[in-house]
């Protein structure tokens, strides 16, 4: 179906220009809160609040008439200077300004402040990230049912009533019921009107009166001939999806570490309970021995330990074969780690993660955490970890991998690693 919008644009607007413009506004808005969320703690991003933006080019663009030819434009208020004088500069910096210093220099703009609520401030926040590669699909029962074609009824709305079924049902019984058709009416009649015969004219015109009777207690559709289209409730067909946590909280992990991971998945959390509606978390921590968690344990209880990364993945590897089949789920991870692992357990962890964890997953996500400026000097080695998710990058798995050493680069991390993209991420 291609719908054609012909009304006229308004005075002096273009509708492309229009869509342009909207475009335009919006972009401003989402960049002001990007800017926004990067200052604001996890918790106060579920709320809303003020927001700025230029106000440059935020007049919508619209077709007028100059003003042509040449003007002469007279100010009030010059007693002094006559037209082409030479204005003398004050002596020692002596002007003065009405107000004070702007730290904007030439590029300084007014802003323009307004109130985000929060469905708005979330919507904005969360417009352009999804999970890649959501493409299983399967029949569940507890989704909502959709509708489909089920037959006709003899009751239902006026909007769905079915023409063509009625008028078939009401031609089937006026022919059962030999209802006389108006041609055979206006046969007899123009018959009568030729015929001479005073005889034949009673004939004719009882006969008429008869058929005449006869069609009106038949009506030409009755109620019970009127049939609605029915439709019927059946699941539809939903994606599915798995996103586990694994987070690493051995003793190698600090305090900021930790405080850097949890901040990322609780963006994460927002994020999946916000834009999907059948994404089971799962969430598992590790030292040396990995637990399966509720999210209270897993934002707020404290651990500490030796670090065997392969047991998480081991973890996981064994939720998916008793809870999550492959085929049905579309399953992700997303694992936040200093890079650590235990010197004997990076050949298992490879092993899991090449044979087990990345063949069954659509995307896994890794972060990697250190402390303040760690990662800005470049002499400093790549992790044990880093260097075994470099490798499997390099062989084409579906795997992201990033680092974060303070709280502003959580949010544009956590963007690219889930920002909408076409094929696999890298």
């Amino acid at each position: 179906m291609q719908i054609l919008d012909r009304r006229l644009n308004p005075s002096g607007k273009s509708l492309e220009n229009r869509q342009r413009f909207l475009r335009r506004a919006k972009a401003h808005i989402q960049r002001a809160v990007r800017e926004a969320s990067q200052d604001r703690n996890i918790s106060d991003i579920l709320e809303g609040g003020e927001i700025s933006i230029p106000t440059g080019g935020l007049n919508e663009p619209r077709f007028h008439h100059g003003p042509g030819g040449i003007h002469d434009n007279v100010l009030p208020g010059n007693k002094t200077f006559a037209e082409g004088d030479i204005l003398p500069r004050p002596e020692g910096g002596g002007g003065r300004g009405a107000g004070g210093a702007s730290d904007g220099g030439a590029d300084a703009e007014d802003a323009f402040r307004f109130m985000l609520t929060r469905e708005e401030f979330l919507d904005l926040f969360l417009d352009d990230l999804e999970l890649p590669d959501l493409a299983k699909r399967r029949l569940t029962d507890v989704e909502q049912e959709g509708l489909r074609r089920a037959g006709y009824s003899v009751s239902g709305s006026p909007v769905n009533l079915a023409v063509t079924r009625t008028s078939r049902l009401a031609m089937a019984r006026r022919i059962a019921l030999r209802r006389p058709s108006p041609r055979t009416i206006e046969q007899l009649e123009a018959e009568l009107a030729a015929c001479e015969d005073a005889e034949r004219r009673v004939a004719l015109q009882a006969e008429i009166a008869a058929l005449k009777t006869r069609m009106q207690r038949i009506p030409y559709i009755d109620p019970i001939d009127i049939r609605y289209r029915r439709f019927e409730s059946v699941p539809k067909p939903v994606a599915q999806a798995v996103m586990f946590c694994l987070m690493d909280v051995s003793g190698s992990m600090s305090e900021h570490m930790k405080d850097l991971a949890k901040r990322f998945y609780m963006l994460l959390y927002i994020f999946l309970t916000r834009r999907y509606r059948h994404v089971e978390i799962v969430f598992i921590r590790h030292t040396d021995r990995a637990e399966e968690v509720d999210e209270e344990t897993f934002f707020r209880s404290p651990a500490t330990g030796g670090t065997v990364v392969s047991s998480a993945l081991e973890a996981m590897r064994r939720i998916v074969e008793d809870r999550y089949r492959p085929q049905d789920w579309n399953i992700y991870a997303a694992q936040a780690s200093d890079g650590d692992n235990s010197y004997g357990d990076g050949e298992l962890t490879a092993s899991l993660l090449k044979d087990a964890i990345l063949p069954a997953s659509q995307y896994f996500a890794y972060l990697e955490v250190g402390e303040a400026g760690q990662h800005d000097n470049p002499v400093m080695p790549n992790s044990a970890l880093w260097g075994i998710y470099d490798r499997l990058i390099g062989d084409g798995h579906p795997l992201s991998m990033r680092k974060v050493s303070s709280r502003s680069e959580i949010y544009p991390v956590f963007r690219d690693l889930f920002q909408r993209r076409e094929g696999k991420a890298v």
